[in-house]
């Protein structure tokens, strides 16, 4: 992996260099996850430069002193925009809290990019009060809740639930707990008529944690906003059935 200095800490990320290379398209994961979620979407590069990122405290980058909220959203957005400026990316792909990074940098920062595609997300992100609460005390019996079927993933291969079960404890409680309530405590709904950029906004068929009204609102009330279900998916479309999420972004993306 590669590592980039900036405020004070270093992020890793990654970058598959396209056969074309018509355009750079970063991918920013979710609650207690890291790059590896989006290793599917190295496919891609035979259009794009594929640029996947580890956000502070998950995966090889340094972790930060925030609070959960706004000040932890905020310094996930610091380390999007650092990788974007080194990789010259235009796209930004976000799924779930990554998602609510890519609304973040659309609604209150400069960067102006060229498309962007959210997936297992919305403009609020209300996490039950169960499972905050494992999250904090129990972190086993949460990482269990959100494995079980219909939630992170519909119906997936074994080696899926049990990469994505180790990806998610090896990240710690800590950090997946800091996710999670910065999630819940997310709401941008009387915003989404500030952004600017054509947005695809993709959901899993089964997903119960951003269900797909969720994805509807975000197409609805983004001026330049569309939608694409992903079917026999939930909150992972894009691992549980890739050709499917990439075909999507590819036709998205060329689109414009």
């Amino acid at each position: 992996m590669r590592t980039l200095a900036h405020h004070g800490r270093e992020t890793a990320y990654t970058v598959t260099e396209g056969e074309t290379s018509s355009e750079t398209v970063c991918f920013v994961h979710g609650s207690g996850g890291s790059h590896a979620v989006w290793r599917f979407q190295e496919s891609l590069s035979d259009r794009y430069e594929i640029v996947a990122l580890d956000l502070s405290g998950h995966g090889e980058s340094d972790d930060i002193q925030a609070n959960s909220g706004y000040t932890a959203l905020s310094a996930y957005a610091d380390d999007v925009l650092a990788v974007v400026e080194e990789t010259d990316s235009t796209a930004l792909v976000g799924n779930s809290l990554g998602g609510a990074v890519v609304l973040h940098i659309l609604l209150e920062r400069s960067f102006e990019a060229e498309a962007a595609i959210l997936t297992g997300t919305g403009a609020r992100m209300g996490v039950l009060d169960d499972l905050l609460a494992w999250l904090k005390s129990d972190f086993e019996r949460a990482v269990e809740f959100l494995h079980e079927p219909n939630r992170i993933f519909h119906d997936p291969d074994p080696e899926l639930l049990a990469a994505s079960r180790e990806r998610m404890l090896e990240c710690g409680q800590a950090v997946t707990y800091r996710d999670f309530l910065t999630c819940h405590r997310f709401d941008v709904r009387n915003e989404l008529h500030r952004v600017e950029v054509p947005t695809l906004t993709v959901y899993g068929e089964y997903d119960q944690l951003t269900p797909p009204w969720y994805h509807e609102y975000l197409a609805d009330e983004i001026p330049n906003g569309a939608i694409v279900e992903i079917q026999q998916a939930a909150h992972f479309p894009m691992v549980e059935q890739p050709d499917a999420f990439n075909k999507t972004i590819a036709e998205f993306l060329e689109s414009r």
